[in-house]
């Protein structure tokens, strides 16, 4: 995967929310958080990493991704695990 800059990231997260569980795209905001706002449980945000290994190529860790909130929380999660290639 080439360089992504946060919005292009912002934007495949927001795909696969979209995607994966159907939320409504424009519920989809950098401040959502994924399982007040978005009604996601531990079970989708499974889904959501085994997702984005696939989009990034790259493994995350579930111990980095137990700290994630928000879909900002998301992102983040992604531009540093793109940082590490």
């Amino acid at each position: 995967m080439t360089e992504l800059n946060k919005q292009q990231v912002f934007d495949q997260v927001k795909d696969a929310l979209v995607e994966l569980f159907e939320i409504d795209e424009a519920d989809i905001q950098p401040e959502a958080h994924l399982y007040q706002d978005l009604d996601l449980d531990s079970i989708d945000a499974v889904d959501l990493v085994v997702h984005l290994q696939n989009v990034t190529g790259k493994k995350i860790k579930p111990e980095e991704f137990k700290m994630v909130r928000t879909v900002d929380d998301v992102v983040e999660s992604v531009l540093e695990l793109l940082k590490e290639a």
